[in-house]
């Protein structure tokens, strides 16, 4: 569903997308990383909003350069600020993607894909007075009206609370099951670990680490957890002077 290969961004003198390559099947893709690593940056190139500097990407078979308003017709893309205006219903801000995005049938779409994010109680209501939880389900209502084979979130669950996070994972592990295939950025480890069919580490513009969960944390042993993985992977100041934090933090816990 997306084939990356030398991908590439810079911005002057700063590379912040460096060369890098990756194939995602239908699954939930997990892109980590610290907060400057790339990982928006990847995502907006993925989603046509920013040009490659070099390098090539294919999403559904289209170049995200050559065939841009293919990827677009075939894709959805949720950004992590609020992408809902409060001043609408949550009918009408959905209505207002569908029509731009030509959608047939508009009414009856509009009210499935609110139904389907347990919206259809509230469908009327200013979007102001909805929770953070309700109004996220609502961005997911928005991105999935055209019925997009792929969906990019960006920090889908950020900022919102415990019961809020398990409902809008419910909602994409029913997408998933539905072939939607997931490509996802995520700063919560356990989250990763739990959904995510596979992830990659990004750090300073490069891909590190790509695997299944399962392996990534076998591969540092059977205690490892999938936070010890992304330590492991992100050189901090202290471990590229020769301190170990995964070792440090295993010698606490036999000592303990």
């Amino acid at each position: 569903m997306i084939e990356i290969n030398n991908l590439t961004k810079d911005f002057g003198k700063l590379c912040a997308v460096d060369h890098i390559d990756l194939n995602v099947e239908n699954e939930i893709f997990g892109l980590l990383g610290p907060n400057g690593a790339g990982k928006s940056t990847t995502v907006m190139m993925l989603t046509t909003l920013l040009k490659p500097s070099s390098g090539h990407a294919r999403v559904c078979g289209y170049d995200v350069v050559k065939s841009a308003k293919k990827v677009r017709e075939s894709i959805s893309y949720v950004p992590q600020d609020m992408a809902v205006d409060i001043k609408l219903t949550g009918r009408e801000n959905v209505m207002l993607y569908a029509n731009l995005y030509g959608v047939s049938d508009r009414n009856r779409r509009v009210d499935g894909v609110l139904e389907l994010m347990g919206l259809e109680e509230r469908t009327n209501d200013l979007v102001r007075t909805y929770s953070g939880g309700m109004r996220r389900r609502l961005e997911l209502a928005q991105a999935l009206v055209h019925e997009p084979d792929v969906l990019f979130l960006d920090e889908p669950t950020i900022g919102l609370d415990v019961a809020a996070r398990k409902n809008i994972w419910e909602h994409i592990l029913s997408l998933k099951k539905q072939g939607m295939t997931i490509f996802m950025t995520t700063h919560y480890m356990e989250e990763a670990d739990k959904y995510c069919n596979r992830v990659a580490i990004i750090d300073k513009g490069s891909i590190v680490a790509v695997d299944s969960p399962r392996n990534m944390k076998l591969s540092l042993g059977a205690n490892a957890s999938l936070n010890d993985v992304f330590l492991e992977n992100i050189k901090t100041t202290e471990e590229q002077t020769g301190f170990d934090a995964y070792k440090f933090r295993s010698m606490l816990r036999r000592r303990g």
